[in-house]
C-alpha cells in the first residue's frame, strides 16, 4: 500500500518549512503568492490530502454544519416539498462554503439525547435547526454550550436565538383579505399544529382580519399533512355547513380539503373559495389549480446560511423576515 504523503514530503517538494506548508493548507493569507503558488503544486503533485482531525486540533474548526429536522422520517421523506427544497438548497450553500452538511433528524423523545450530545461535543461548528416544535429542548442546550444555531423560521421557545422566516402573519391576512374581497362572508380556516409558531402566526393572521370586519372565526386544527387536511375539511363541514371559504395554512391542508369538498359535491370556487400556503409545485396541479400565498423556501434556507456563516465568522446576527406574495388561481 503506498505511503500517505506527509506535510513534511510536501514541504521538501516545495522547499520551504513544515510550519509554511501547514499555514497553507489551512488557508492563512500571510504566505507570500509565489511560495503559495509553490506548496499547491507540490501538494497537486504528491496527491497529499489534510488529515482533517489533525487539522481540527489547530484550527478549532470541523467545518461541518448540522441540518437538524425535528420530525420523524415519515415526515422528512413524505410528500411534503418544504423538508427537500430547503435541505436540498441550505446543503448547497453550505457546500459551496466549503463546510460539510451532517443531516440529523429528531423523530421522537428518545432521540433528544442522542442528538444533543453530538451538537454539544465538538463534532460540529455551527447548526441549523429546522420545523421546531414548542416543547424542543435542543435549542436551550445549544444556548448552554454556546453553539452557533440559527432556527428556520421564529423559535417557539424563549431563547434569543438568529432566525430566518417569512411573513406568516402579514401572509395570512392577505390571504383573508383576498377572500372578503371576493364577496365571501363565512371563511373558515384549517390552522397548523398549535406547537410551532408558523400554525400560531398564521392563525394570528386569519383571526386579525375576521376580527376587523366583525366576522366570527371558524377553526378546525391539522398537521400540515394532505390527510390532516381533509380530516378538518369535514369537521369544518360538519360545524357550519354554509361556509362558503377555507383558509389553509398550508397547501398539503388545502389539497387534502379539496379532495373533501369534491367528495361532499361542494363546487369549487362555485360553493367554497379556498386558499392556501406555500406556493409548492402541487399546487398549480391541483383541481382546480389553488390560489395560494407564495413562500420563498430556496431564499429562506440560504438566508439561514447566510446568519449561520456571520454567527461562525464571529459577526452580528440578526433575524429576518421575508415577504410573501399572492398567487391568484382559479380555487378562488
Amino acid at each position: 500500500m503506498t505511503k500517505r504523503p506527509t506535510l513534511e514530503a510536501v514541504a521538501a517538494r516545495a522547499g520551504v518549512s513544515r510550519a509554511t506548508v501547514s499555514r497553507v493548507v489551512n488557508g492563512e493569507t500571510t504566505v507570500t503568492p509565489g511560495i503559495r503558488d509553490a506548496v499547491l503544486r507540490a501538494v497537486n503533485e504528491l496527491g497529499y490530502v489534510p488529515n482533517l482531525a489533525a487539522r481540527s486540533l489547530v484550527t478549532q474548526r470541523t467545518d461541518s454544519v448540522a441540518l437538524v429536522v425535528s420530525e420523524p422520517p415519515t415526515r422528512v421523506f413524505s410528500d411534503d416539498p418544504m423538508f427537500s427544497t430547503v435541505i436540498r438548497s441550505a446543503s448547497a450553500e453550505l457546500e459551496a462554503a466549503d463546510k460539510q452538511v451532517v443531516l440529523m433528524l429528531v423523530g421522537d423523545r428518545t432521540s433528544h439525547g442522542r442528538v444533543e450530545r453530538y451538537l454539544t461535543g465538538g463534532h460540529v461548528d455551527g447548526v441549523m435547526l429546522i420545523s421546531m416544535h414548542g416543547a424542543d429542548p435542543i435549542p436551550a442546550a445549544l444556548a448552554r454550550m454556546r453553539v452557533p444555531v440559527v432556527s428556520y423560521g421564529r423559535p417557539a421557545v424563549n431563547i434569543a436565538l438568529p432566525y430566518v422566516d417569512n411573513d406568516n402573519v402579514g401572509g395570512a391576512e392577505a390571504a383573508v383579505r383576498h377572500l372578503l374581497e371576493r364577496g365571501r362572508r363565512r371563511i373558515a380556516t384549517i390552522a397548523g399544529p398549535p406547537d410551532m409558531i408558523a400554525g400560531q402566526d398564521r392563525l394570528t393572521g386569519y383571526r386579525t382580519v375576521l376580527r376587523d370586519s366583525d366576522r366570527r372565526s371558524i377553526v378546525a386544527v391539522g398537521d400540515f399533512t394532505r390527510e390532516s387536511g381533509a380530516t378538518a375539511m369535514r369537521q369544518l363541514l360538519r360545524d357550519d355547513p354554509g361556509l362558503d371559504a377555507v383558509f389553509a395554512a398550508n397547501d398539503l391542508m388545502a389539497i387534502g380539503a379539496l379532495r373533501t369538498l369534491r367528495e361532499a359535491g361542494r363546487r369549487v370556487p362555485d360553493d367554497v373559495a379556498v386558499v392556501g400556503f406555500d406556493d409548492i409545485e402541487a399546487a398549480s396541479y391541483a383541481e382546480p389549480p389553488l390560489t395560494t400565498m407564495r413562500h420563498p423556501f430556496p431564499e429562506q434556507a440560504a438566508a439561514m446560511v447566510t446568519l449561520l456563516l456571520a454567527l461562525l465568522k464571529g459577526q452580528p446576527a440578526v433575524p429576518i423576515i421575508l415577504p410573501t406574495e399572492l398567487v391568484v388561481r382559479e380555487s378562488t
